[in-house]
């Protein structure tokens, strides 16, 4: 199995601004078929070196992980909209 993860900074990070960003992330479940699992926190400590959303998913295999970056709800939708809102992002992939 595969986790991805992101971390977003956004440019408002506004309760509200931080619930529409994950209502958009979480509009790929049942969309995205490679998703075994998808999960959307919001921050709510605001520290320093908080970030404002996380996005945790899951996919089976590398190559799903790969499919999953191409899905074309995720490229059309998803992206667009985040890049639009973000200040900044991180990443981390993993195997467990």
């Amino acid at each position: 199995m595969v986790k991805h993860i992101v971390c977003f900074k956004l440019k408002d990070n506004s309760y509200e601004a931080c619930l529409k960003a994950k209502e958009v992330l979480m509009n790929m479940e049942g969309r995205v078929p490679q998703l075994v699992s998808i999960n959307v926190g919001i921050d709510f400590l605001h520290s320093e070196r908080s970030y404002d959303v996380i996005l945790e998913v899951v996919v089976k295999t590398k190559e799903e992980l790969d499919a999953y970056q191409k899905d074309e709800y995720h490229v059309n939708v998803v992206k667009p909209y985040m890049y639009s809102v973000r200040l900044t992002s991180v990443a981390v992939d993993y195997e467990f």
